[in-house]
């Protein structure tokens, strides 16, 4: 999505006093700018410039999400301490990842207040502003659905802060009670969100966007009946909103094919080479996966930050075509064709590099910072993997569960137009506790990179498997479940306010 930056300028000042500061620079009240729907709407696309940003989904969030998982690790260990801390589970409360993700979630659910308040506050409650306050309303879950797997009790703001001095009185709000928000706003989004918009844009939300992220959420709790309600409910309705598997795996991750992807449920689009004062538009994942010392006709040399580990690769069956398109494992260096075992010389990571965010970014300034790639936030794939694993909880219908995976397979045997036999089709009867196993395992296929991991493995409880287990792709004996599982709040906004204590167990 493509906008004017005069957008940033208002979302600079309804957002500015929601970093949980003492010192804000400046107020606008909603009633005094919103008259028209158009007012509405100019807030609501203005929140996205803080979604697609350096401190967001433009590297901060993402990568810490990426890190924290079993499928990346730290390629080039010269990168700043506060990335290492977050992939080594040794992080303290002032850990610069966090304290600069944690503020931009605030400045965008504040935006998003601020637009709820001023569509609120308008003459006009049309069709067209209750949609636009939904998007608001969807937007402030997305962000909050973060917060609340990341730290746990957080502060809840549901309102437009017109009185900065109660930022320093605001308290932290239940897990429980920041779900049931979180439900809340994503029910409303479902009811009034429109179904499609013009040209199949998927950086904006629709109806069946929010229904996705209700059988996410669900699925996230345990609520297995209403996961799988809300995804069959987009998967029966899947021609209303526009979505399916895409046939050829590969388009998904080239930035030219992006616009309008059909598998793409909710999408953060980054236009190349255009950034606002305050890291707006700024793209910096491809160059952190990229290569080191590397070049290919698409890319220049990257940073070698986020890695897989060798066994992410080993272990990855080589017949299936999502191994082969989610990695690089050749290319020039110094001139010379080489394999991945002379990859980023003198810098520790002679392995496979992620090509997702790296080999097709589009138009980019060189090592694909900057880039034009649209991030996938929520795609088709997921409502289907959601559906087969809340109904293989509620242990019925074997042969819907498997149709769901096979589907998937099924596209992943689609070798850029060449037709395999790999993965096969899924067989019935598995156990429950085999089938479990084996969506969770799918998931991590078919998701590999996409800031998915780090949530299945908190949610189903395996950090002790997957860090300290036998068969840990990526070891971590320092892991504590007693800890890990949470980062810790930052430290500076407990310094300035008493009443987020007390910090998270374990810092």
């Amino acid at each position: 999505m493509k906008y004017l930056y005069i957008i940033l300028s208002l979302t600079l000042v309804f957002g500015s006093c929601t970093d949980l500061e003492e010192n804000p620079i400046g107020l606008l009240a909603p009633e005094a700018f919103f008259k028209t729907a158009d007012d509405v709407e100019t807030a609501v696309l203005g929140t996205y410039a803080y979604i697609a940003s350096e401190a967001y989904f433009g590297r901060k969030l993402v990568l810490s999400l990426q890190l924290r998982g079993d499928m990346c690790d730290i390629g080039d260990r010269n990168t700043p301490g506060r990335r290492q801390q977050v992939n080594d589970f040794n992080m303290d409360s002032n850990n610069g990842m966090v304290t600069a993700f944690w503020p931009s979630s605030y400045r965008i659910i504040g935006a998003a207040n601020a637009a709820i308040k001023g569509g609120e506050s308008l003459e006009e409650q049309s069709e067209r502003v209750n949609a636009l306050i939904g998007e608001a309303r969807f937007i402030r879950a997305f962000t909050y659905y973060h917060l609340v797997r990341i730290f746990g009790e957080i502060p809840y703001i549901d309102f437009f802060i017109d009185d900065p001095t109660v930022i320093k009185e605001l308290g932290k709000t239940s897990v429980d009670e920041v779900y049931t928000r979180i439900i809340q706003d994503l029910e409303f989004a479902k009811e009034h969100l429109p179904d499609t918009y013009s040209g199949q844009l998927k950086s904006r939300p629709s109806a069946g966007t929010a229904a996705s992220y209700l059988a996410s959420v669900h699925l996230t709790r345990g609520n297995w009946q209403a996961a799988y309600d809300e995804a069959k409910w987009v998967i029966d309705n899947k021609s209303r909103f526009g979505y399916e598997l895409v046939p050829d795996f590969a388009d998904l991750y080239n930035a030219l094919n992006q616009d309008g992807i059909a598998e793409h449920v909710f999408a953060v689009d980054f236009l190349a080479n255009v950034t606002g004062s305050g890291g707006q538009n700024q793209d910096w994942m491809g160059p952190v996966t990229g290569i080191r010392d590397f070049s290919n006709e698409n890319t220049e040399a990257g940073w070698s930050v986020s890695v897989p580990s060798l066994d992410v690769y080993l272990t990855w069956d080589e017949r299936d075509y999502r191994r082969e398109v989610s990695f690089i494992d050749s290319g020039l260096i110094a001139g010379e064709w080489v394999g991945y075992e002379k990859f980023a010389p003198n810098h520790g990571s002679p392995r496979p590099h992620i090509a997702k965010y790296y080999e097709y970014c589009g138009d980019h300034r060189g090592d694909c910072g900057g880039s034009d790639i649209n991030y996938s936030a929520f795609r088709y794939a997921e409502v289907l993997l959601t559906a087969a694993e809340a109904l293989n909880e509620l242990g019925s219908n074997e042969q819907e569960v498997l149709s769901y995976i096979n589907e998937i397979r099924a596209r992943a045997r689609n070798w850029a137009g060449t037709s395999t036999s790999f993965p096969e089709d899924v067989s019935s009867g598995l156990s429950q506790e085999d089938l479990r196993s084996l969506i969770l395992e799918e998931r991590r296929l078919e998701l590999a990179f996409e800031f998915k991991r780090w949530y299945d493995i908190k949610r189903r409880n395996m950090g002790d498997e997957v860090f300290k287990g036998p068969n840990s792709l990526e070891p971590h004996p320092s892991f504590d479940a007693s800890r890990d599982y949470l980062f810790p709040l930052p430290q500076d906004e407990l310094d300035r306010n008493e009443n987020l204590m007390p910090q998270n167990p374990g810092y």
